[in-house]
């Protein structure tokens, strides 16, 4: 008897999730919530990697459909747990899209706002000048601007902290400080750190380890296109009451924050280091975002922008762009056309070119069905699977070589 073909009155499946990001901790909840047994591995504290340091911005305007629908379902469940999730709040506030004049990319703005309205979203093209006596934002240089409605932001590090909580309150046995390796072809996890080295077979593994995924996965021989690079963000003590901001042009984001303004972008596109790249902001960061701050935001050109802090992240890249979310390597393809169901036990869910922690409460939901479904002996490519077909991660060998590109523009928000 495989241990994925289950009745109910056999014991629930046995899911370790490799990774304590929002990802990960959601994915955690949401398996346990649906009678999973589940242990949840960190090598750190939960939220210590990129999830920490994410930067909170909350929207569902994309043009893509696939992108739309998940975007979508990540703001219901954000403005559920809004009521729902001691300890997390979720504040609504508009997001403006704004491209300066002499940019090529405002041609394509107003088409992509048609593909946005398509699929449901409140966005709009506005007029600068409309624009500017709406918000307490610069528009004078600005050829073309949009404004989504249904955004908002939150705390990314509270948002892990209470869903850690409820994590456990689920069932969840959360081990952190305990980093991980696989092992077997079933798969084992071969568990070491201060609790020491032990071996535990599970009936599904869920890697959702951001920017060490890869090293991860490379354990059992399993190759992925993932790669980490680093990200940059900042806080000024400005008064500032205004939306959240794209300035697309100069490839700055910008949001409300407790002390002021939260800042950021800073795309180094080369591959980095998880262990080993600088968490501090970099002087060329600060200067560079600073001056747009003082060319966008009123609040900053009459005065200094009194940078409170500066630090850097990392994302992750995939050749297409596109999570890999889904059944992985050659347990999930020996599983694809057999009868038994025993072979989608590894599963990934990486590579979000920045958009990561915004899609966290749906994707963590995604994961927790499809891991369900495929135990349940649900082919991944059979119509009634929750996964989705373009996030496969066997639609890449692994090997392949890519540029990185920034995540958070108007080419990736408009779709092909």
């Amino acid at each position: 008897m495989t241990r994925s073909a289950r009745t109910d009155t056999q014991d629930p499946p046995a899911v370790a999730v490799v990774g304590g990001g929002a990802v990960g901790v959601t994915a955690a909840a949401d398996l346990a919530a649906r009678g999973a047994d589940v242990t949840l591995y960190e090598r750190g504290e939960l939220g210590a990697g990129s999830s920490g340091r994410a930067a909170g911005v909350l929207y569902d305007a994309y043009a893509e459909d696939v992108d739309a629908a998940l975007a979508a379902r990540a703001m219901e469940r954000f403005r559920a747990f809004d009521r729902s999730l001691p300890g997390f709040s979720f504040a609504p506030c508009p997001y403006v899209i704004a491209v300066r004049e002499g940019d090529a990319d405002a041609d394509a703005v107003p088409e992509m706002v048609e593909r946005m309205r398509s699929h449901g979203r409140d966005v709009s093209v506005i007029d600068p000048a409309a624009l500017a006596e709406r918000f307490p934002i610069a528009t004078d240089d600005l050829a073309v601007a949009a404004v989504a409605e249904g955004a908002g932001w939150c705390d990314p590090a509270s948002y892990v902290a209470a869903m850690g909580r409820r994590a456990r309150r689920e069932g969840v046995a959360v081990e952190t400080e305990t980093p991980v390796s696989l092992s077997g072809d079933r798969p084992e996890l071969r568990v070491g750190g201060t609790r020491g080295d032990a071996t535990r077979e599970f009936d599904a593994v869920v890697v959702a380890a951001g920017a060490r995924t890869a090293d991860v996965l490379a354990d059992v021989g399993i190759a992925v296109p993932v790669v980490p690079y680093r990200v940059q963000a900042l806080t000024c003590a400005v008064a500032y009451d205004g939306p959240m901001a794209y300035d697309a042009t100069a490839g700055v984001y910008l949001r409300p924050h407790p002390t002021g303004l939260l800042a950021g972008d800073g795309t180094e596109p080369v591959a980095a280091d998880p262990d080993e790249y600088d968490r501090e902001g970099d002087d060329w960061f600060v200067d560079a975002v600073t001056e747009t701050l003082r060319e966008r935001v009123d609040a900053v050109s009459d005065g200094d922008a009194d940078v409170e802090r500066a630090w850097a992240g990392l994302c992750t890249a995939t050749p297409d762009g596109d999570p890999l979310v889904g059944p992985v390597g050659e347990l999930a393809g020996a599983a694809r056309g057999s009868d038994d169901g025993d072979g989608e036990r590894l599963f990934v869910a990486a590579g979000w070119q920045g958009h990561g922690f915004m899609r966290a409460p749906a994707v963590g939901e995604l994961v927790a069905e499809g891991v369900l479904a495929s135990l349940g002996g649900t082919d991944a490519d059979a119509p009634e699977s929750p996964w989705i077909e373009p996030f496969d991660p066997d639609r890449f060998d692994g090997t392949e070589s890519f540029e990185i590109s920034e995540g958070m523009s108007v080419e990736s928000r408009a779709g092909e």
